[in-house]
Parts: C-alpha cells; sequence; structure tokens
C-alpha cells in the first residue's frame, strides 16, 4: 500500500471532530501523543490512514500498477477459494482490520484471506488474518518492510507477502516456520497456507 513521504518536523494536527489545522502529515506522531482507532474513524471523508502503536501514517492514492496488480491478485485467490470451498474469505482493500484488536493499531492491507468468520464483521476483521499481501511501493518501503512486518508477525499473521512490482520479486514471510523466502516474477510462487495454492506472477507482465 502506497504511503506519503512524510517528514518528522512537520507536524499532524486533528481538531474536535477530526478535521486538520494543517495539510502536511508526519511519519511519526508526538510522543506525549497516542492516537486511538477513533481518530482515524473520525478523518474527513475521503482522508486514510493507518495506526500502528499510537501513531498515524497517511495513505497515498495507488497507482495504476498497483491497482492492477491489486484486482489481479484478489480475483486469483477468490477464484482458488471458491473452487475449494471453505470457511476462508478474501478481501481487498480499502477494508479495516483491527490487528491486535485494541484501540492503538489498524490497518488496512492490499490483501487479506481470514479463515475464521468470527473474526468478521461489516467494520471489518478483527484480530490478526491468516494470510495478509502488501503491493510495494518507493515510498512505502519502510512501513511494509519494517513497522508492518513487525506488527503482522507480533499479531499472529500466518503468512506475508511483499510484492514489489519494481523490482518484479516477491518476499513470503512464513510466520508459522520463522522462515522468509524471496522469489522472482518469473517463479510460481505456493501460498503457506494452502496445500496446492500457487501465483505465477509472470502472468501480469
Amino acid at each position: 500500500m502506497e504511503h506519503r513521504k512524510m517528514e518528522r518536523e512537520d507536524v499532524f494536527r486533528m481538531i474536535e471532530g477530526g478535521k486538520f489545522r494543517d495539510s502536511k502529515e508526519v511519519e511519526r506522531m508526538p510522543e506525549d501523543r497516542l492516537y486511538t482507532v477513533r481518530d482515524i474513524e473520525t478523518l474527513p471523508e475521503g482522508e486514510r490512514a493507518e495506526l500502528i502503536d499510537g501513531k498515524v501514517y497517511m495513505m497515498a492514492t495507488p497507482t495504476l500498477t498497483h491497482q492492477e496488480l491489486l484486482g489481479w491478485l484478489y480475483f486469483k485467490i477468490r477464484l482458488y477459494i471458491m473452487e475449494k470451498g471453505g470457511p476462508c474469505k478474501v478481501i481487498l482493500a480499502p477494508f479495516g482490520v483491527y490487528i491486535k484488536d485494541d484501540e492503538h493499531n489498524y490497518v488496512e492491507p492490499d490483501v487479506v484471506v481470514v479463515c475464521d468468520p468470527d473474526k468478521l464483521d461489516e467494520k471489518g476483521c478483527h484480530g490478526a488474518p491468516d494470510w495478509v499481501v502488501e503491493i510495494v511501493s518507493p515510498s512505502s518501503k519502510t512501513m511494509d518492510y519494517i513497522r508492518k512486518c513487525a506488527l503482522y508477525e507480533a499479531a499472529g499473521v500466518r503468512e506475508y507477502w511483499i510484492v514489489d512490482p519494481i523490482e518484479r520479486n516477491v518476499k513470503v514471510y512464513n510466520f508459522e516456520c520463522g522462515t522468509w523466502r524471496q522469489y522472482a516474477f518469473s517463479e510460481r510462487v505456493k501460498a503457506g497456507i494452502y496445500e496446492d495454492f500457487f501465483l505465477d506472477f509472470g502472468e501480469t507482465a
């Protein structure tokens, strides 16, 4: 997911009702202020943000490449789940994931697969999805490779993919086994949570 590049010295300010005093955003919030899911839910219409340990990260408008890849991923995973049956659901962004089911963490991954229907309601997913896929951009590498990777592992996500359309590779983190592997787009990539599901990113060329 794309995130705007933010300067540390800028100040992200909200006023009552969730409106901005200043149009600039920051990567890190003031140390004495922990933001909550309520702050995210009261953002002005059209503004999207994620929340990690009480810090807000604004989200930028995705690119054409991002959206085409997102649609392809959703279609392939959805088709497999429909053919196999079972309780799992695949959902694409924007969709709220209350990743630790607390007030200080909220993300909108590009694709999630959730196999426990009790975690889902009309607001989003409450707790860790089984499988998360993020499509990385130059502005979101720190978020996807570091912050979200640590968050997803700590929260109990079973498998995490980072898809890089520029470098044309996919990093697959199997948190259940404590392993990771990088694939080129020219290779078929196996989904760890399923025994017989592979994605061929060469189709996206």
